[in-house]
């Protein structure tokens, strides 16, 4: 009865009412669920695995797509120069990049969302602190700052220790690179929020600071985070790729959509143009959809674009 409720009042919400009257945010939206699926379900919908050696087939390396004259069957898009599925490789890479970038994000949204409302609510010496270290961070740029964390960690860490923890690393540098503008955001909500009257209600019956701020003021914070949350997935999905890209992100043997473009454009003008294409086409359509949703959101919470 709950679930049915729920449902029936999702329907009938302003949210439901802007999505369904908008094509191509249901587009993008039916987008980004069929590459969650067949990254989430890639063990048993890829129709072969890319990352058993005992799998591949040397033979059938540069493999080209299957429409095409040299072209096989089970190879729908093609292989590269180890002859791994072109079309298995990008869903288990799409794998990793969707689960570097959540990860990531998170880590930005918890880190940022916790430190903008302590600057937005405490004030004085702390709001100061805070925004003054997001400010000399937003004047480096994100990747370099994660080309920096990740260049100590390769020298802290031996070389097979860094592959084990490359995910991590990766999530690491992306989440700290981006915490300060979900920082900013929160910090400005809290503002407009604390001087209200139920904040000072809820002063005046004696309840303590940190209670109000985590129950009464993040409430109200959380919309613009999301919108924020959003956008900045398909920006870390971007800079996940772009790390990759350079050599220091995935290694080769757990390759991410960014791994696999670097593989594909040694490739790129010798003939063998799918196995670079495909991955590239994949990562901007992946981007472009989840974008696309963050636009949406922005527009169907700000009541004044309704």
């Amino acid at each position: 009865m709950t679930d049915t409720s729920l449902i029936a009042r999702l329907r009938d919400s302003d949210l439901w009412w802007s999505f369904s009257r908008s094509p191509l945010t249901v587009a993008a939206a039916l987008v980004t669920l069929l590459f969650v699926v067949g990254a989430l379900f890639a063990p048993w919908l890829a129709p072969h695995d890319p990352f058993d050696p005992r799998t591949l087939k040397l033979l059938d390396a540069f493999t080209p797509p299957a429409w095409t004259a040299d072209g096989k069957p089970t190879y729908l898009l093609g292989t590269d120069n180890q002859g791994r599925d072109v079309l298995s490789a990008i869903m288990y890479g799409g794998r990793i990049s969707l689960l570097v970038s959540l990860a990531a994000i998170a880590l930005s949204v918890t880190f940022g969302v916790g430190l903008g409302l302590a600057a937005g609510f405490r004030g004085g010496w702390v709001d100061t602190l805070i925004m003054r270290i997001a400010d000399i961070q937003l004047t480096v740029p994100a990747i370099l700052i994660a080309l920096t964390l990740d260049g100590v960690a390769r020298v802290a860490l031996p070389s097979t220790v860094h592959d084990q923890f490359a995910v991590w690393v990766l999530v690491l540098s992306i989440g700290f690179a981006n915490w300060p503008q979900f920082a900013r955001v929160t910090r400005a909500t809290t503002l407009a929020e604390r001087s209200k009257d139920y904040v000072s209600a809820a002063r005046i019956i004696g309840i303590s600071g940190p209670k109000i701020a985590l129950k009464h003021v993040l409430p109200n914070a959380l919309g613009p985070v999301l919108v924020i949350a959003t956008i900045g997935l398909a920006l870390a999905i971007i800079a996940e790729a772009s790390l990759s890209f350079l050599g220091v992100g995935m290694p080769p043997t757990q390759p991410s959509l960014g791994t696999l473009i670097r593989i594909g454009n040694a490739f790129l003008f010798s003939g063998e143009w799918w196995i670079v294409i495909f991955p590239a086409l994949a990562l901007v359509v992946l981007s472009l959809a989840v974008n696309l949703l963050g636009d949406w959101l922005r527009d169907a919470l700000n009541p004044k674009l309704r």
